[in-house]
């Protein structure tokens, strides 16, 4: 039986030959990361170890970016813990304020990662890094640790989904649409502890940015990795970068999936997943008025130099919904820096938006946005759980970039077609 994409970049992480479905395997690891909040509970458990030094300095990167700059003083305390054993490990890849960003999208963009690596990290959201080729998942703190003394990790081997992407998805419909529609599908359990493995001759359309999404949103489906087909795109991507040269797998034409599913990017709609699940998807028709008090454009889903364009493409000459507080985060410095050479960050101020700098902020409820009792928020992040971005009785609902900026317009949530036809009329 032939092995599936993920299933051969075990095999050849752990000097296997083959491996199979439910296998325990012990791998070696490409990266370890680490953020503000996870990593300071890694650094006690590597204490506890008794390690003198970290396996690699090279490989593991600790990126402050959920309460940077820091937003308290448990906050401070925490980055404080990182820098101290940053410095003393002489850890290569560390990233604070001024060269920190959202670390999903940080990593990509320093070329840190590549096709054909093993990836940790203590964030659930690490899957990302599966949009360029690599096995990439989340773990915990305590996983972290020994990954950074060893330079090694357990897994058991996933079984996988087959995505086959086909079409052209229309104006307006992104990766975010993409993966709400197929966690609208299958469930936040659909892929439980699977690979989700995307081909077809529709990835030529999707771009970097829209599988990082898709990637990136692979766990509110359940699975333990997302993971795209190598082509020219993820090729040019690495290259522009100055990742390391790629190694690429290729799922076997007799790999064994538990479930092959098709889906037609020409007939998705702009998707908007309601509270309090990324599976409550639902396009525009199948319900009414919504009014909302805030908008989020950023985050490690949806932050990226591609979403902001699209934001102040709908944006531009027009202004904010009055009482509608609308809040743009990019997702790193360097997207910030471009944001604001190509005159995007003008366009957001001068439609009545606030620009922040690069942080998980709103997010996972931590600032920079948090919601009060019975608010709502279109968010472009990538989950929507109870209380998930401040007060238990506040609602998230989570969308594309193109969605949340025609909301912010409206100050109801809006499908970007809807002003694109009033524009035309």
């Amino acid at each position: 039986m032939g092995m599936t994409m993920t299933q051969k970049i075990l095999a050849a992480h752990s000097g296997n030959v083959t491996v199979t479905a439910g296998q325990l395997i012990m791998a070696d690891l490409d990266l370890v990361l680490g953020n503000d909040i996870t990593t300071p509970v890694a650094i006690k458990e590597f204490a506890k170890l008794g390690e003198q030094a970290v396996f690699d300095k090279d490989k593991i990167t600790l990126v402050m970016d959920h309460f940077v700059p820091n937003k308290d003083i448990k906050a401070a305390e925490q980055c404080k813990m990182c820098r101290e054993f940053s410095a003393e490990h002489d850890i290569s890849h560390f990233y604070d304020v001024g060269q920190m960003g959202i670390e999903h999208a940080l990593i990509p963009e320093k070329g840190l990662v590549t096709a054909g690596n093993c990836v940790i990290g203590a964030d659930s959201h690490t899957c990302t890094y599966g949009a360029l080729g690599a096995f990439s998942t989340g773990v915990g703190s305590t996983d972290m640790a020994f990954g950074m003394a060893t330079g090694k990790a357990w897994f058991r081997v996933p079984p996988a989904i087959k995505f086959i992407l086909t079409g052209k998805p229309r104006r307006y419909v992104s990766g975010k649409d993409v993966i709400l529609h197929i966690i609208g599908e299958i469930g936040v359990d659909g892929a439980l502890y699977s690979s989700m493995e995307f081909t077809g001759d529709g990835l030529k359309h999707l771009s970097m940015a829209d599988r990082l999404c898709i990637s990136n949103m692979a766990i509110e489906a359940g699975a333990k990795n997302g993971i795209f087909e190598v082509d020219d795109i993820t090729r040019e991507y690495l290259a522009t970068h100055g990742a390391a040269a790629p190694r690429e797998f290729r799922a076997d034409p007799d790999a064994e999936y538990e479930r092959t599913v098709t889906i037609d990017l020409s007939q998705l709609e702009p998707t908007v997943s309601f509270p309090h699940l990324p599976e409550n998807a639902k396009t525009f028709g199948e319900f009414g008025d919504i009014k909302i008090d805030q908008v989020v454009i950023g985050s490690c889903t949806n932050g990226r130099l591609e979403d902001l364009q699209t934001a102040a493409e709908i944006l531009r000459g027009r202004k904010c919904a009055k009482n509608v507080r609308v809040i743009i985060i990019p997702a790193t410095q360097r997207t910030y820096l471009e944001a604001m050479e190509q005159g995007l960050l003008k366009t957001f101020i001068e439609a009545g938006a606030v620009v922040s700098t690069p942080t998980c902020g709103p997010c996972l409820g931590g600032y920079m946005g948090i919601l009060a009792e019975g608010e709502r928020a279109i968010a472009t992040t990538n989950r929507n759980f109870v209380g998930r971005m401040g007060h238990p009785k506040s609602e998230v609902y989570l969308a594309s970039p193109a969605v949340a900026a025609a909301s912010a317009v409206t100050g109801r949530i809006t499908s970007p077609w809807e002003l694109e036809k009033e524009a035309v009329l």
